[in-house]
């Protein structure tokens, strides 16, 4: 049962606790912890918060409780005092006196179990309306119509606009403000020969501070098209099964002794007038520029030595893909519906689907249904996807550090290459790769209007077109501006304040065209349908005064100029390389962007309309009773409904 399950779990964690007080850690897993923090520390990395502020709240912590407020940034001579420790002290003893200390011996103890009760939505339901049965029951005809006016009053509160005056109140930029030219990132692109192939090396001249960012990027045209399902599990077989030389512990022991991380994850993306996809399997990492070559023999030994014949931890990673889809359709349900409305579009977004969507989640259970009886077949396909991925052909090295470090490694990156075959193993059946040029439509999911029916008390609505395939729309820097506007005034009005949902916004994707809305935990599902439509009407017979164009434009260049990291600098060039993107392109869309005038609103609201009435869609995450009224409300629609767990 579930309760015994859950004291198992108490009892395994009781006991893998006093076990490591007994034994200890081993000193490989002790070095691997201490690089991992000591790396951490020194590259202090904040992703797109901005480092001040970052060390502003570190210092807080100390500084509320009186304490020195640079303490807590002091962190050298604090982990050299550690490591002075681990000398004096055998590990054994230190880590086990701390874990007896603050968890075995610590009687402030809880433990919280959570278990389902499929009757407990209704329950509540019905105590909630017996409570407003209650209350109805005691208020007088007047009573009724004071709440009546004051709903209407908050209604009305919501719905109007702040005033003028008020809004002039907040300190503001002005156009003048703003850099005219766009940010380039520094950026080279020089060819490495080895064997028969050309590999591209992109480069990225910054100041890393003896830190070395790289990824190594490979081609998926060589991925038949009944395996897009399972890229996403190979993947994590690459760090999370071993070699054949270390199991997964160890491999992930040495990872944290000589690099400060690495993954592996498949990217795959719309090109600008192609039907072909940007596809590629990307391994990223990064570490000291002396150990480099470390992590280059690291990737090395994954590419060339990954286990993949361990059913067990093979069949472990596929339960735990299927918990965590499950969780997050409930959870994030707008992700997983505007997923397939992609889908029904472009080969990438339908590759995708099949890789991380609803697809893929019925192809998990399909998977582990299936992976006793299969594993030979399922073996053998892992093996299929490392013969056909890992290639010279098509590959591609991005590189982030300054000039020296980038000098520095030039041995250790073309060794890497080397160690490649020229290019990968091809399956036998040749249409199966027809995707990868994009010739496969069979790959797309059928245009229709979706209820995808989950354990929800909410809903999470998305609607879809393509501005660019359904009417003559061309791209346009002021697109962004509108969008952007879009969501932050007429969806969030309509779908957040007065809708009560979480969330409600739009986005449109300059590269494949595709115009989405999406509503996040939305009480709605109907009338966010309407609200979505009416975002048409609303662009057109919109005003606005120089003002608020200009917060508006503002705004958009706030996001498009946010703060970054070498890193994050170095992989932005990246992915504009894999897009296609130029800086000659990027300065042209700025322009655009601060020329916006109120006619592109109007403009790109008769574009919208059209788009919307020639061709698009609905896909709506929801609750069996919510998908039975939507069935009802909006028989125009013609609900496909599924039910999906």
């Amino acid at each position: 049962s579930s309760e015994e399950n859950l004291k198992k779990v108490e009892t395994l964690v009781l006991e893998t606790l006093e076990s490591l007080a007994e034994k200890g850690f081993s000193d490989s897993s002790i070095e691997a912890a201490l690089n991992t923090i000591e790396f951490s520390l020194r590259e202090n990395n904040t992703g797109s918060f901005p480092r001040g502020l970052s060390l502003m709240l570190r210092s807080m912590q100390a500084w509320i409780y009186d304490k020195d407020p640079l303490e807590p940034l002091k962190w050298e001579d604090q982990l050299e005092g550690f490591k002075a420790k681990l000398k004096e002290q055998t590990p054994t003893k230190l880590f086990g006196d701390l874990i007896r200390k603050y968890l075995i011996d610590n009687p402030h103890r809880v433990t919280v179990n959570l278990l389902p009760n499929t009757t407990l939505q209704a329950e509540l339901d019905g105590e909630e309306q017996g409570k407003l049965d209650e209350l109805r029951k005691g208020m007088t005809d007047e009573d009724m119509q004071e709440l009546m006016r004051k709903t209407q009053e908050l209604k009305t509160h919501q719905e109007t606009p702040d005033p003028a005056e008020a809004l002039k109140c907040i300190p503001t930029l002005d156009l003048a403000d703003i850099p005219k030219e766009s940010q380039e990132i520094p950026s080279s692109l020089r060819e490495l020969t080895s064997g028969g192939e050309k590999v591209d090396i992109l480069s990225h001249d910054i100041f890393t501070n003896d830190v070395v960012y790289a990824e190594f990027a490979f081609d998926m045209s060589s991925v038949p098209k009944h395996l897009l399902y399972l890229i996403p599990l190979f993947c994590r077989c690459l760090t999370e099964m071993g070699t054949t030389k270390e199991d997964f512990v160890e491999l992930t022991e040495r990872i944290g002794r000589k690099t400060g991380g690495l993954s592996a994850y498949s990217f795959t993306s719309a090109l600008k007038d192609e039907d072909k996809p940007s596809a590629y399997i990307i391994v990223r990492g990064k570490s000291t520029k002396d150990k480099f070559g470390d992590y280059c023999e690291i990737v090395e030994d994954i590419i060339q030595n990954v286990e993949l014949d361990n059913k067990e931890r093979f069949k472990q990673m596929v339960l735990e893909t299927i918990a965590g889809q499950e969780a997050a359709m409930v959870g994030r349900g707008h992700t997983y519906a505007i997923g397939r409305l992609h889908a029904q579009r472009d080969t990438a977004s339908a590759a995708g689907e099949y890789m991380g969507g609803v697809a893929n989640y019925h192809a998990m259970k399909g998977l582990a249904e299936k992976l006793d009886a299969d594993w030979d077949q399922v073996h053998n396909d892992l093996k299929l996807l490392k013969n056909a991925i890992f290639k010279k052909k098509g590959m591609l090295v991005n590189l982030t550090a300054d000039e020296k470090t980038l000098t520095s490694i030039d041995k250790d990156v073309a060794g890497f290459v080397d160690s490649l075959p020229d290019v990968g193993q091809a399956p036998s059946d040749q249409g199966s790769l027809l995707w990868y040029e994009g010739k496969d439509s069979g790959l797309l999911l059928p245009k229709q209007n979706e209820l995808l029916v989950v354990p929800t008390q909410v809903n999470y609505v998305g609607k879809c077109t393509n501005m660019y395939k359904d009417t003559p729309y061309k791209q346009h820097g002021s697109s962004v501006v509108i969008s952007k506007y879009l969501s932050t005034t007429w969806l969030w009005d309509r779908v957040r304040v007065v809708g009560g949902a979480y969330g409600g916004f739009c986005s449109f994707d300059n590269t494949s065209g595709h115009f989405s809305f999406m509503s996040y935990r939305d009480p709605n599902l109907s009338k966010t349908i309407d609200n979505y439509d009416g975002s048409t009407n609303f662009l057109k017979e919109l005003t606005l005064d120089k003002d608020e164009l200009t917060k508006s434009i503002i705004a958009t260049m706030g996001d498009i100029d946010s703060y970054q990291l070498p890193d994050s600098k170095g992989y932005t060039a990246f992915m504009r390389h894999l897009l296609k993107v130029t800086d000659e392109e990027r300065q042209q869309r700025r322009d655009e962007i601060l020329s916006t005038k109120l006619q592109d609103f109007k403009d790109f609201g008769d574009a919208l309309q059209s788009a919307l009435e020639a061709n698009s869609q609905v896909c709506a995450v929801t609750s069996k009773d919510m998908a039975k009224q939507a069935e009802e409300e909006r028989k125009d629609l013609g609900f496909v409904t599924s039910q999906v767990l």
